[in-house]
Order: C-alpha cells, then sequence, then structure tokens
C-alpha cells in the first residue's frame, strides 16, 4: 500500500469515527430530551405573587412572600419531596436564582423554580402531547470543518453580563468568566462564555447566519471544557437547541450582542419540526 492510500485510508477511518462518535453523542441528548419529566413535559408555567392563588396542573392554593413559597393544600390533595410526604402547610425557599426544588403529585413532577427574580410553578406531565408526539429533533449531517481549535481567554475578572430572555418582561444575569478565541471561515471570532453546569465546563449561547433560517432565531447552546493550557475543541456539530426552541413555557436566556456570529454555522441541531412554520 502506497504513502498516499494509507493516509487516504487514516482520513477516511478518522471520518466515519468522527460521524459515529456524533451519531452516539446525538441518540443520548434525545434520549436526555424525551425524559418522561423533561422539558417536553412541562404543561403550565406559573409565576407566583403574593396573592395565593389555585394553578392549573398542580394541587394546593399556591403565594410567595419574601422569598418563601407557600402550599395550601385542600383535603385528598397531596404533594411529596423525595418521597416523604409534605403536610400542609408547606413552606419552600428560598430558591437561588436557576435553582429548583421538584415536587410529586401523582404522575406529576412539579418544579417551583426561581428566574430571573422571580418565583414559578412548572408541571410535567408524561402524557403531555409535546412529548407524547416528539419525533426527534432535525439536525446537520456532522461536518468534521466545523469542530475547531480555540482558546480561552479569562478576563480580568469575571464579568456580570445580563442578558434578555425567551419569555418578555424578566432578565438573566450571568457571570462570564472569559471568551473563546477561534477561527472560522478565514475569519478571527470570540464568544463570550459562562460558567457551564458541570465543573469545569463553559457553556456557550450565540446566533449566526443561519439562525432563522435553518437553525432556531432566538439561540443555540454548546458546551466545552477548557484544557489546563486554555485550549478548547468547539464542536459546532454538537450545538443544542435549548427548551424555548420547542415550547413557550421555557424562560432560556438569549445569548450576548457579541455572541451574533457574521458566519454561518450550518452544524448542529435545526428548528424543530414543532416550530417550523414559525422560522
Amino acid at each position: 500500500m502506497s504513502l498516499h492510500t494509507k493516509s487516504a485510508a487514516h482520513a477516511a477511518a478518522a471520518l466515519e469515527s468522527f460521524d459515529e462518535e456524533w451519531q452516539e453523542w446525538h441518540a443520548a441528548h434525545e434520549r436526555h430530551r424525551a425524559h418522561p419529566h423533561g422539558f417536553l413535559a412541562v404543561t403550565h408555567l406559573h409565576w407566583l405573587s403574593n396573592e395565593a392563588t389555585r394553578l392549573e396542573g398542580v394541587p394546593g392554593t399556591w403565594s410567595v412572600d419574601a422569598d418563601v413559597v407557600r402550599v395550601v393544600l385542600e383535603p385528598g390533595e397531596s404533594l411529596q419531596r423525595d418521597g416523604v410526604e409534605l403536610t400542609t402547610p408547606i413552606e419552600l425557599g428560598p430558591i437561588e436564582e436557576r435553582g429548583g426544588i421538584n415536587l410529586v403529585s401523582g404522575d406529576t413532577v412539579i418544579e417551583v423554580a426561581k428566574r430571573g427574580g422571580e418565583y414559578i410553578v412548572r408541571p410535567r406531565n408524561p402524557s403531555n402531547a409535546l412529548l407524547k408526539e416528539y419525533q426527534g429533533t432535525p439536525a446537520y449531517t456532522p461536518n468534521a470543518a466545523f469542530a475547531v481549535a480555540g482558546t480561552f481567554v479569562p478576563f480580568e475578572a469575571p464579568r456580570p453580563t445580563t442578558v434578555g430572555a425567551a419569555v418578555e418582561g424578566i432578565q438573566h444575569v450571568y457571570e462570564a468568566p472569559g471568551e473563546i478565541r477561534f477561527k472560522l471561515a478565514g475569519e478571527e471570532l470570540a464568544l463570550t462564555a459562562f460558567n457551564g453546569h458541570a465543573p469545569g465546563s463553559l457553556s456557550v449561547l450565540f446566533t449566526d447566519q443561519t439562525s432563522g433560517k435553518t437553525t432556531y432565531a432566538a439561540n443555540r447552546s454548546l458546551s466545552v471544557v477548557p484544557a489546563a493550557d486554555g485550549s478548547v475543541q468547539l464542536d459546532f456539530n454538537r450545538a443544542v437547541n435549548l427548551p424555548c426552541a420547542y415550547t413557550d413555557l421555557a424562560t432560556c436566556p438569549l445569548p450576548p450582542a457579541e455572541n451574533r456570529l457574521p458566519v454561518a454555522i450550518e452544524a448542529g441541531e435545526k428548528i424543530p419540526y414543532e416550530r417550523q412554520d414559525q422560522k
């Protein structure tokens, strides 16, 4: 076998491995998204106030005052937390921003959370039509050209960064520890990064020139893990939709203005089938 043939065979094997790894990752991500009590199962979004109110989809009368959520149950109504039956009246909180508590009532998991400084209640039921009718999310065919090397450059001090939300009237404030610099389509680019869910990870919210055309208009998200020397791999094939791409009952953050990329990222997840009439 000639050197050229060996090189071509190696490149083909690497590409096949790249595709297989993406398929495995995508399948796992789809399973997570279609969890019986995931965001596709959300049936309602309720904003609490200090006025005691009955909420559709959940038992009890709900209110919030001084960072404490209060629930009063009627006879025959039940709420559990971590398998323990709660006795009325129930008091929960305070809850930290972007934090939450899960309660259970029958088949329904009830998320009690704080978003944009306000308290919300979101029941999640496996029988929700959005979940039952979910048919997967379309995505671009994986393309190694959109997996690029970058460098994480920390700011001198983390920068509080205020961004809008998918729901009007609230804002999110994130700490941005730095930015990721990289080159794509011949352009020098940078993305402001927020701290990710997993320790040591970063989350990048962005839009690009496909947004509102083939990909969801408001945002997509990419998780990265910098190495000790600051080097990162930005694999845009793993750019995913946030919950707001599927449901209006989500409070997802929007990207900071500087994360609106001037290039077309033809990689990662596309507009969900459920939203393709709302481009």
